[in-house]
């Protein structure tokens, strides 16, 4: 019985453990859409890609997640509601997925140039957790400025480095050729 009890505790410490190191995130970010159809599939779209929980507001353009840092990230939700044919603030979706939106959804698309936007948050990359300084003046230097030698000069020592010029850090590509 003693050994039970010992048994039971030590279990319930290394429930306790595990619990305190996942991560609770919570981002917000613009999401192009028009209506409760597009909010359906917007949030269904960034609970697919992990999001604990997702809440799209119609008329802010803004999409509010809450996710557990160690099962995706931002990056991969807003890839994930960009394959759904919805434009945000990281990633654009293609022309075929816009074009397979309902009428009432397809809003006015931004030009390639102003569609750009910045992967970076708070001075870090948010497309490759282990970059650190591949944004400058707020914007991600995908150009290859953190780049060198066909390697990501970000990534920490034994990590996986780049192929073909790009970050291989969980399939996102920081870094592109120049």
């Amino acid at each position: 019985m003693k050994t039970f009890r010992i048994f039971s505790i030590a279990a319930c410490l290394m429930a306790v453990a595990n619990f305190s190191f996942a991560q609770t995130v919570t981002e917000t970010f613009k999401v192009s859409g028009n209506c409760g159809m597009c909010k359906s599939k917007i949030e269904k779209a960034a609970k697919d890609a992990g999001a604990n929980a997702a809440e799209w507001d119609v008329d802010s353009k803004e999409l509010k997640v809450t996710f557990n840092s160690e099962s995706t990230n931002t990056a991969k939700i807003q890839k994930k509601i960009a394959k759904v044919g919805y434009d945000n603030a990281g990633a654009t979706a293609s022309q075929e997925a816009y074009d397979k939106l309902h009428g009432c959804c397809k809003y006015e698309r931004a030009t390639t140039n102003e569609a750009k936007v910045s992967c970076c948050k708070d001075g870090k990359c948010t497309k490759c957790a282990d970059c650190e300084k591949c944004c400058k003046d707020g914007k991600c230097t995908e150009n290859g400025d953190c780049c060198k030698d066909g390697k990501c000069a970000n990534c920490k020592e034994g990590q996986a480095g780049s192929k073909d010029g790009k970050c291989t850090h969980e399939g996102e590509g920081c870094c592109k050729k120049s």
